[in-house]
């Protein structure tokens, strides 16, 4: 079986590192804009704990389309609560105030990245993620579940449907691999906020293509991203977070890697098979170990792309691999600025 999907979550503190000037501080300039155009009209009142509101029910009932069939969200939701991985800070993008939100990468606090920061007027409820705390979700009485990147499992969904309409995974999606787009798509569509969604999507579009005009070099580079936990190393695979958004930048991912997919969005790499993580580029994170075993490991090393010193390998205390592993609206265009720029001096 592929690395188990809680070992690819650890806690991230925030990093500081180098940002280009062009497009620092992206993501607030993405908000502030977006406010100034109507994006971030609350969607909840501060005398419900996120619920409550006098917005407009016009445009309901919206249907979105899921694997779980199409979804008919009847009326404006007033009690949100964000389950699946990224879609409490798309909700927040949006402007909306979820009630109850999952904290897949540990960050503590309002459970988001520094790209979403001050976002929430009032701290969501934690609750948990491989396995929602159902009872408490129920205490919170949503009237929508956004579950848009999660296992994708059956009994988990009928489980939160039973609560409430729960917008899961894309139809023909599963294990994860519901991209920023698509993401935002189905959460602003759910919300009755569909023409925000497009114009949210549209400039984030549009970040991507000033990063690839600046590295044209990206362009059909081979890459390899992966891990390395306490069991051992691992890839991902076509259709991750992390490979997307590497594969928007103009790379092309690992054929090795890929040629041993399976439905999870990782493959395992045994240490005698760690050849098969050479490419262009190799961009590894260490979860819940320091750095130094990877730099360190001998075989890691006489990887011949390692050799070369075409490789990046994150800090775990930096927010750097969180960014782009999130794959969430306002994550990649942070992630545009701070980890770029590695990328780019490690092909040099």
């Amino acid at each position: 079986m592929p690395l188990r999907v809680k070992s690819l979550f650890t806690r991230a503190p925030r990093a500081s590192l180098p940002v280009r000037p062009a497009r620092r501080r992206s993501v607030a300039a993405l908000v502030a804009a977006l406010a100034l155009t109507g994006t971030l009209t609350a969607c909840s009142s501060s005398d419900d704990a996120g619920g409550g509101s006098s917005a407009s029910t016009a445009g309901f009932p919206v249907k979105v389309a899921t694997k779980f069939g199409e979804i008919s969200v009847k009326k404006k939701p007033q009690r949100v609560v964000a389950l699946g991985w990224g879609d409490a800070e798309t909700a927040l993008a949006l402007g909306v105030q979820p009630v109850g939100a999952s904290d897949w990468l540990a960050f503590g606090g309002d459970g988001v990245g520094p790209w979403a920061k001050g976002l929430y007027k009032k701290s969501p409820t934690k609750i948990g993620t491989l396995e929602p705390e159902y009872e408490k979700i129920a205490s919170l009485k949503p009237d929508l579940i956004l579950d848009t990147k999660s296992s994708g499992d059956q009994k988990r969904y009928d489980t939160l449907s039973k609560l409430a309409p729960t917008i899961g995974v894309p139809k023909g999606g599963d294990q994860y691999l519901t991209n920023w787009e698509t993401q935002t798509r189905m959460v602003a569509d759910a919300l009755g906020l569909h023409d925000k969604g497009e114009k949210l999507i549209a400039r984030t579009q549009k970040n991507f293509k000033s990063a690839t005009a600046e590295h044209p070099e990206f362009k059909g580079k081979t890459v390899t991203t992966g891990s390395r936990t306490s069991v051992g190393y691992g890839a991902y695979v076509k259709g991750s977070g992390r490979v997307n958004f590497l594969e928007r930048l103009g790379f092309k991912n690992n054929p090795k890697v890929d040629a041993k997919a399976g439905k999870s969005f990782s493959v395992t790499v045994s240490r005698e098979s760690l050849d098969m993580l050479d490419a262009d580029l190799v961009v590894m994170a260490p979860i819940g170990l320091p750095a130094s075993k990877i730099k360190n490991d001998p075989l890691f090393k006489d990887i011949p792309a390692v050799k070369a010193g075409h490789n990046v390998v994150f800090d775990p205390k930096s927010t750097l691999s969180s960014a782009f592993a999130t794959d969430s609206v306002l994550s990649v265009s942070y992630a545009l600025d701070k980890v770029v720029p590695e990328f780019a001096k490690a092909l040099r």
